[in-house]
């Protein structure tokens, strides 16, 4: 068995850590909509929040809801996607 070069594994980690950050802004994206249970969209969104919530919840305990009013604004989504930016940058920098 052939080992990978180190450059082809930093590759293939910036890449899954790219594809997760879409899985994010789609799930962030999704949620601004209402769906019917049982529905694709439904499935969809419940997809996406099994892949992404380990993740953001890790933020959700640091960061308090912003309040707006009598609404409660949930920023995990944008503080995991800052991170997993900087992340890829390092990697994009190795």
């Amino acid at each position: 068995m052939e080992v990978l070069p180190v450059g082809t594994l930093i590759y293939i980690i910036y890449l899954l850590l790219m594809v997760y950050g879409w899985l994010i802004v789609a799930r962030a994206v999704l949620s601004w909509f209402p769906v019917r249970p049982g529905g694709l969209a439904f499935q969809v969104k419940r997809i996406l929040h099994v892949l992404t919530e380990p993740y953001l919840r890790l933020f959700r305990r640091l960061i308090p809801r912003a309040r707006i009013g009598p609404v409660g604004l949930d920023l995990s989504a944008l503080v995991g996607l800052v991170v997993l930016f900087i992340l890829v940058q390092v990697l994009a920098r190795l």
